[in-house]
């Protein structure tokens, strides 16, 4: 059973002591801030049901992914859902200040859920990401937390936060660092396969809250094993794989849980000591040289989203030269390096990985003489 699937089952029962609020409502609030709710007219307190009528003639391209078209006609039908209130809905788009932010409150009756949206299909967005990997912090993280002290300051009751990707690093930043006075409103912190942080952010932040966040990953999950955790990990199993097993919508469902899985697979572990080799081994100087070059090119193009560069980068193919040509001989020694080291750390955790099942094949073998 799917995220939609779970909707449609359980679609005709509200929200009560008995069937009170479960982490398959936690991942669906989460997903909510991805709609396109700057493709209609928002108003504050419109519900699913409205905002679903709003957005009945929206065309595919406006969603980030087409389930999501799915997902807002079947919240807008559900008895569960329907009526919820929605409020505060932001999104927060810079190209020069290499920020992309959108959150967005759903309100629960006595509680609400404070809802951060992940990477987008933009260029900025994604660029924000990688920028990850030499900066300890990036501005969707510092937005998260003004975004969840106005909301604790306007509006009474507990909290809970989520948020997919990026989103649900952001979630996690925010309930760490926002005011002290709020903490003990946040019941929960959902983050659904998202990044970590370097140590010193975790370390920093309320060790209290940190104890009330969950972050989910699929078996096959790169992202969300980016950087360190130090929350409690819960592993889902999904009907996808690679990277495709990001899409929340092939995460499996079994009534109001998640079908969990007991360890991740072995891409999985693969990549991820891999990246850590590489970032372990790399200075935070080169890989930001490293990220911007990349991105100089790709912003050479007319596109600004990877759908968009998808669709012309046969044509896109001579600007990005010219960009090339025009990075110093320095910064393209750099390039090289670092692709050569990302390629070495993959060689070694490959040969360190084949080594251990080989002595693993030797231990079973004697054990069954």
């Amino acid at each position: 059973m799917s995220v939609n699937d779970y909707l449609i089952w359980r679609g005709d029962i509200p929200f009560s002591k008995k069937h009170s609020f479960n982490e398959v409502d936690g991942l669906i609030l989460a997903r909510v801030s991805y709609l396109p709710f700057d493709k209609i007219i928002f108003e504050d307190g419109d519900t699913f049901e409205i905002i679903s009528y709003k957005m009945r003639n929206l065309i595919d391209d406006d969603y980030k992914i087409t389930s999501d078209k799915d997902l807002i006609f079947n919240l807008g039908k559900s008895v569960r859902y329907r009526d919820l209130k929605l409020t505060d809905f932001v999104l927060n788009k810079n190209k020069e200040a290499e920020r992309q932010f959108g959150a967005i409150t759903i309100h629960l009756g006595r509680e609400m859920y404070v809802s951060y949206i992940g990477t987008d299909n933009s260029l900025v967005g994604w660029k924000e990401d990688f920028n990850l990997s030499f900066m300890k912090n990036v501005p969707a993280q510092a937005l998260g937390v003004n975004y969840l002290n106005s909301i604790l300051d306007k509006y009474k009751g507990k909290v809970i936060i989520g948020g997919h990707s990026k989103g649900g690093n952001v979630a996690i930043y925010s309930s760490l660092y926002v005011q002290k006075k709020y903490k003990n409103r946040i019941v929960n912190v959902y983050n659904f396969d998202g990044p970590g942080f370097y140590d010193e952010i975790i370390l920093k932040g309320d060790r209290d809250t940190l104890e009330k966040v969950v972050t989910y990953i699929p078996q096959d999950s790169v992202i969300g094993r980016l950087l360190k955790h130090r929350e409690k990990i819960v592993i889902v199993k999904s009907n996808n794989k690679g990277l495709y097993q990001h899409d929340i919508y092939s995460w499996e469902i079994l009534c109001t849980k998640m079908v969990l899985s007991d360890r991740v697979t072995d891409s999985s572990e693969f990549t991820n000591m891999a990246i850590n080799e590489w970032l372990l081994n790399t200075t935070a100087e080169n890989r930001k040289i490293f990220v911007d070059s990349i991105f100089d090119l790709l912003y050479s193009s007319d596109s600004e989203s990877f759908r968009e560069l998808s669709r012309t980068w046969v044509k896109e193919i001579p600007n990005m030269m010219f960009a090339y040509n025009d990075i110093s001989k320095e910064d393209k020694k750099i390039i090289s390096s670092m692709l050569k080291e990302f390629v070495r750390a993959s060689s070694h955790v490959f040969k360190e990985k084949s080594s251990k099942k080989i002595e693993k094949m030797k231990d079973n073998l004697f054990d069954k003489k």
